[in-house]
């Protein structure tokens, strides 16, 4: 295949000459693809403004056409009914009553049952820091999500457009906005509007992600810190700091320059940060509750066992589901995923960031048991979108941007539209006999 030339009407990017006059549509495509780019900020924010309504459409649909009133309690459920449901409540409990002690124990055999203490503070934390304002938790937890997504937005944009440790890509920039752009249909998103710590903890991954890349190792290291009252993570950023170091320890060993000069320190600290962030919130809990194990315990009675092995949850559940096949089908599909990570499609995104889209998800199978939930945890799963974006719109060698990208573009919204409507129609609502967590 010959390289393709600055004329040609597929490879238009950054260091590209434009287009000649004869490839423009009447329809003004280019010019309106070149405003877009040329504002990217805004452009997002209009696109992540236009996915919340999307969202919030989809939630609508769920409360009017899918919620059942015995999930409620009355007989006409609406909209407001449905930022109520599932983790919210146990949000609003730990924001108005906090984390009770002594930990909730079956009465009959004494074994530690539910409770908040499964759920990370600092999100609520920042909820009820919003209600100082007066306004009351619903409200405070919209609003404090709104923004938190539009920053993630914005974060994955960044840190998917950041060139260092990548294979080179004429097209990065479009490509990483369309790929942030596609994030924000992600069919999960839905719950950035709900009372979920989805748009913290994605907003904290991105931003550890992109000051890693920069070299600000003190930075990562608070928002490491952070991140350990937020999410389960600290494992998969570990390793995305670990390729990072190795990657600046074999360019600077290669160019005869002492390895970590003058940031010793500050990795130590980074790395330091990033091993307590693992254990910050399951420590908090022993410490608090007086049972050193407390934190675990309490996982494991919603469900969460790791200790029975990694994968092996899944395996069994595959197995039940369809025997054979279905585990064929399991490891197919996650086969796949891996190859595109790893191959032609994933080139063009920082090995940090590869590094986290390849750990994230197998972090995930590996302690979390079979649930609906995942749906919801693999949107942090940011990478995902940048694969997508690069199938969507290059060849199949990942050459080269194909002309007619923006239709394959469209084509894949509107699939994704539909994927929200049908996770928040088919997950969201609430049926006592027929439980299916978002």
């Amino acid at each position: 295949m010959t390289a393709p030339t600055s004329a040609d009407p597929t490879t238009e990017g950054e260091g590209r000459t434009p287009r000649p006059a004869r490839w423009r549509t009447s329809s003004g495509r280019s010019e309106l693809g070149r405003a877009v780019l040329a504002r990217p900020v805004r452009s997002l924010l209009a696109i992540y403004a236009v996915s919340r309504l999307v969202a919030l459409l989809g939630i609508w649909i769920a409360a009017h056409y899918y919620q059942s009133p015995a999930g409620v309690g009355h007989l006409d459920p609406g909209l407001p009914d449905m930022f109520r449901l599932w983790d919210t409540e146990w949000y609003h409990r730990i924001v108005t009553e906090g984390y009770p002690i002594p930990l909730p124990a079956d009465p009959e055999t004494g074994q530690i049952t539910y409770s908040a203490w499964a759920f990370f503070p600092l999100f609520p934390g920042l909820v009820r820091l919003l209600m100082v304002t007066g306004l009351g938790f619903t409200a405070s937890a919209i609003l404090l999500n709104l923004a938190l997504g539009a920053a993630a937005t914005l974060l994955v944009w960044k840190v998917l457009s950041f060139p260092g440790h990548a294979a080179s890509q004429p097209a990065r920039e479009r490509l990483a906005f369309v790929a942030a752009a596609l994030w924000c249909f992600y069919p999960a998103t839905g719950v950035m509007l709900l009372p979920y710590t989805e748009a913290l903890a994605a907003a904290l991954i991105a931003g550890a992600l992109l000051l890693l890349m920069r070299g600000k190792y003190l930075g990562v290291a608070v928002i490491a810190i952070l991140l350990g009252f937020t999410r389960g993570v600290a494992a998969p950023l570990g390793l995305a700091v670990l390729a990072h170091l190795w990657l600046r320890w074999r360019e600077e060993r290669a160019s005869g320059t002492a390895p970590f000069a003058h940031d010793r320190t500050r990795i130590i600290i980074m790395c330091l940060a990033t091993g307590i962030s693992g254990v910050a919130w399951p420590v908090t809990v022993g410490y608090l509750s007086g049972l050193p194990d407390a934190f675990f315990q309490v996982q494991a009675a919603w469900g969460q066992r790791p200790d029975q092995g990694p994968f092996v949850l899944w395996f069994s559940w595959a197995w039940d589901q369809r025997g054979l096949l279905a585990v064929i089908v399991m490891v197919a599909l996650v086969a796949t995923y891996l190859a595109l990570v790893i191959g032609r499609h994933g080139a063009w995104i920082p090995l940090e960031v590869r590094m986290w889209a390849l750990v994230y998800p197998l972090y995930l199978f590996a302690v979390v048991r079979p649930i609906t939930s995942m749906w919801r945890f693999l949107l942090l799963d940011f990478p995902l979108m940048a694969l997508l974006a690069s199938v969507t719109m290059r060849t199949s060698t990942g050459g080269r941007v194909v002309r007619h990208w923006r239709r394959r573009a469209v084509v894949v919204v509107v699939v994704l539209v539909l994927g929200v409507i049908a996770w928040s129609s088919g997950l969201l609502p609430y049926v006592p006999w027929h439980v299916t967590p978002p």
